[in-house]
């Protein structure tokens, strides 16, 4: 999907693509005030953010650790532990065909599974177990193919959103995604296979963001079956022979990816081609144990 810069007054009215049951247990609400995003055009957009009839590939990949952390915005943002010294990072594509009141993108959220400030920062547990309070994912990097969506992000959430070219595509049982920054490099290509064991998912989570000086948690939830691939020998394994279904391209986001010295091989894909989701806004209960200050990275 190319970029689409056109900013439209008013909502996009299709209300009635949300009668899944899904979506009936959120009630809507506005922010506190609309958002501006432009001299001419400002929107007061309804939250959660739903998302109907959505593709979603993921793929979650082990990488060094040290780089992981390295990426963080905070020594006390620790990413989740894996064996030999390694982290995870997790890319998941979505083609987001229905959004309340906002034309269809593309999407690809590029995160660090992360503790927030642990006592004891528990190996592997927090991705296969609830009632980790500290868990969730910080986002480091996400292209969209929507400038309106690049501008909400952005403001609300502090989101690391750019606009960028992204193409999701299946071909036969493997669902291709590959994205072009602005300048028409090539960075980033994911294959994820279509193909695999049946996993039904109803999950809620926290995605980590920086917004000026605070920590954000915002809870995300979808719901969907998936066809679910996972390589657990990788969890004692390191090295073999490339697989070609992670490929860094050229450009500065490939040179930042590359930075995280990720393994080639992959831990676990998931795939739907149907599913429903929603993202909240901040959660205003949430008390991060820190602050950052101009010193700290991004800031």
């Amino acid at each position: 999907m190319k970029p689409n810069t056109n900013i439209k007054p008013g909502l996009l009215n299709n209300e009635i693509q949300f009668a899944d049951p899904f979506f009936k247990q959120f009630t809507l609400r506005s922010n506190k005030q609309p958002l501006k995003l432009t001299d001419e055009i400002s929107k007061d957009y309804q939250f959660p953010t739903f998302y109907g009839d959505a593709s979603c590939s993921i793929g979650v990949f082990l990488c060094d650790y040290k780089q992981a952390q390295a990426m963080l915005p905070h020594p006390k943002m620790k990413p989740v532990a894996m064996p030999k010294g390694r982290a995870l990072v997790t890319f998941s594509c979505y083609e987001y065909r229905n959004v309340l009141g906002v034309a269809p993108y593309n999407e690809v959220a590029m995160t660090i599974p992360v503790m927030i400030d642990p006592t004891i920062n528990i190996p592997v547990l927090p991705m296969v177990m609830d009632g980790f309070s500290k868990f969730g994912y910080y986002v480091f990097h996400m292209p969209v193919t929507s400038l309106e969506n690049r501008i909400r992000g952005n403001s609300i959430w502090g989101l690391p959103k750019v606009v960028d070219t992204i193409e999701i595509n299946v071909k036969g049982d493997i669902a291709k995604t590959t994205v072009n920054d602005e300048q028409g490099n090539e960075y980033f290509s994911l294959k994820v296979p279509t193909t695999g064991k049946a996993t039904n998912f109803d999950v809620s989570s926290n995605l980590y963001s920086k917004l000026n000086n605070q920590l954000l948690q915002s809870p995300t939830q979808f719901k969907a079956s998936f066809t679910v691939n996972k390589y657990m020998d990788r969890l004692w394994k390191k090295g073999g022979k490339d697989p070609g279904v992670l490929t860094l391209g050229t450009g500065p986001y490939a040179a930042m990816l590359r930075k995280l010295e990720i393994e080639p091989q992959p831990f676990q894909f998931r795939h739907t081609h149907h599913m429903n989701a929603c993202f909240d806004l901040p959660n205003e209960h949430y008390q991060a144990p820190f602050i950052f200050n101009s010193e700290q990275k991004g800031a």
